[in-house]
């Protein structure tokens, strides 16, 4: 969906539900109240949203090493003909967050999030056997956390 195919109160829906989404029984009859639509006509247009690719997921972000979890960025160099199957297969695993492809040498990145380092391992192991190709695995040695807000209604 292209930027000028959303109204104002796409715009203002989207601001809310970036950061602000209302915990409560029927938080879309919550957003629905504060841009002036019913709960079904929030949701009509999220669902919108969605289908058309502006909104790519909704749902929390934990802080995974409060709750003592790890996470990992991962690299790997993935030739051409390998490459659908080797997604499908990191893909294949729930702790995996994201997956992107890059312009360079190690053109697959990921990060996954798991209960501990053994589990990290167990599954780049996993990934590595199933596929033939190694995976570089770059934990952090420092923390940086940028939030990231897209103002929508004053776009």
């Amino acid at each position: 969906m292209a930027p000028e195919r959303m109204d104002c109160l796409d715009r203002r829906i989207l601001d809310i539900i970036q950061s602000g989404f209302p915990l409560a029984p029927r938080p879309y009859a919550e957003v629905g109240r504060q841009v002036g639509l019913t709960e079904a006509e929030t949701l009509a247009r999220v669902r919108r949203l969605k289908q058309m690719g502006v909104i790519r997921r909704i749902g929390a972000s934990f802080n995974s090493r409060g709750l003592g979890w790890t996470s990992t960025l991962c690299a790997a160099s993935v030739p051409e003909d390998k490459l659908e199957a080797f997604i499908k297969e990191v893909n294949r695993h729930p702790e995996v967050t994201h997956n992107y492809l890059r312009k360079h040498e190690c053109n697959v990145w990921f990060t996954l999030i798991a209960e501990n380092v053994e589990r990290v391992e167990a599954i780049l192991r996993s990934v590595e056997d199933a596929t033939g190709i190694p995976v570089l695995n770059l934990p952090a040695e420092k923390l940086f956390k940028i939030k990231v807000d897209f103002n929508m209604a004053g776009a």
